[in-house]
């Protein structure tokens, strides 16, 4: 029996033009920010993965694990953060700030659900070598640069992980107990606060402890820096304050203060954080789950090269497989196509190529009509497949050097002389194409 792996999944063309669609305006911002592409290795040694400078404890019972011909733990990669600080460790004379991006597969044997498969794409851009938060700034104003040209509204939630730290410190929890705190709060909108009390009390956090924490819970929405300056007096408190309020002098400057959402609680699952964190959330509630997320990691890079020297880093990872579950949703019922131009020979096979050629040379995208069939079959599948225009390339066309063209969203035919063909940039259908269609 033919089927996929549970988690997988095969893209029709349908599907696969909205998929390239997202890969193109994500390529384009990462290009215009001056990011540079790389690309990294999928089967990764399993003790790089496993590192504890890695992605800790929780993203290992996910890895995809296996063993090469000569007996050595290999692993899938989970995400391209791992192999990207494989790469600057293993190439130190590499010229900082180094600012990559890298579109490709990573894979995680964890639960499956809307929007989250297995087999999954990650669309990633990281900068080491810069401390001050203009990076993160940039990557925000870059979040809404891409969603605005895929007409998506979205916001960014955002914290730094030396509040929540501090925040746990300042509360009373063991040291011993703060790792597993800071799980479990990044989790309030996931599973709600009695989800999280639960967590905290297998984890024997004491009842005084938790009440402390929930005081600040039940107001999260509410509260801002400067609540917690006055709450908590602890080194990891002040220094996760300022960071914030550095970030947002720069969100100010570039008019998108109003566009994030201050959560004092988000932590993001992996370990390897170390300041700022973000997630990215369409704003109408439409998809639950993050659609894409990253955060400050300044401790990985120095701790794989192991040279007493601290590399700042900082990354964000789009995902693909949720932006498409959100586009496909919305796009339902619109007719898509690749093609902005059917030719249709009737027995003028070599005069049609060359029309196509013409226009193909014009920057259109133009099929020539293999199968042959009556002109009424061929005018439904153009139509039912979203194909803007038809032309026609007949014997009388050949002879009077015209073609015929019909505009299949408004019915209207129009002959054109040849010679004209591929010269109709921002016309009406009555005088030839408008420019070829833009997805």
């Amino acid at each position: 029996m033919l089927k996929n792996v549970r988690g997988s999944k095969d893209y029709l063309p349908e599907e696969q033009m909205i998929r390239n669609r997202i890969k193109s305006v994500l390529e384009d911002a990462f290009q215009r920010y001056a990011f540079m592409p790389l690309e990294t290795t999928t089967i990764c040694y399993l003790d790089l993965l496993s590192s504890k400078y890695a992605g800790g404890a929780e993203i290992m019972k996910e890895v995809y694990k296996l063993n090469d011909q000569g007996g050595r733990e290999l692993g899938l990669r989970y995400d391209l953060t791992v192999p990207f600080a494989k790469i600057v460790g293993m190439n130190p004379n590499l010229q900082m700030p180094f600012k990559r991006y890298e579109i490709g597969k990573v894979y995680r044997d964890g639960p499956v659900k809307k929007g989250r498969l297995r087999e999954f794409y990650q669309c990633d851009v990281d900068v080491v070598g810069v401390s001050s938060m203009i990076a993160e700034a940039e990557y925000m104003s870059m979040v809404f640069d891409v969603f605005e040209k895929l007409e998506l509204d979205v916001y960014v939630s955002y914290n730094n992980r030396k509040l929540l730290y501090g925040i746990l410190v300042g509360v009373g929890a063991e040291q011993d107990q703060i790792n597993d705190g800071i799980l479990a709060l990044d989790k309030v909108e996931k599973i709600g606060k009695d989800g999280v009390r639960k967590e905290l009390i297998a984890k024997e956090f004491s009842e005084e402890v938790i009440g402390r924490l929930f005081e600040i819970v039940d107001q999260k929405d509410s509260i801002d820096l400067e609540f917690f300056r006055t709450k908590f007096d602890n080194d990891f408190v002040k220094e996760g304050i300022a960071e914030l309020e550095e970030l947002n002098g720069f969100l100010e400057t570039l008019g998108i203060k109003d566009k994030v959402r201050l959560n004092p609680f988000l932590a993001r699952g992996l370990d390897i954080y170390t300041g700022t964190v973000f997630e990215i959330f369409i704003s109408d509630g439409s998809m639950r789950s993050s659609i894409g997320a990253g955060g400050r990691y300044d401790k990985i890079i120095g701790a794989f090269l192991d040279n007493g020297k601290e590399y700042p880093a900082v990354g964000i990872s789009f995902g693909l497989d949720v932006i498409y579950t959100v586009l496909l949703e919305r796009q339902k019922g619109m007719k898509q196509s690749l093609i902005d131009v059917l030719v249709v020979p009737m027995g003028t096979e070599s005069y049609s190529l060359k029309v196509a050629n013409k226009l193909r040379e014009s920057g259109y995208k133009v099929e020539v009509n293999l199968g042959g069939g009556k002109l009424k079959k061929i005018f439904n599948r153009a139509d039912k497949n979203g194909v803007p225009y038809v032309i026609v390339v007949g014997e009388n066309e050949v002879e009077k050097g015209e073609v015929s063209i019909k505009d299949m969203r408004t019915g209207e035919s129009e002959t054109v002389a040849v010679n004209d063909i591929g010269g109709f940039e921002g016309k009406s259908v009555s005088n030839g194409f408008q420019q070829p269609v833009s997805r």
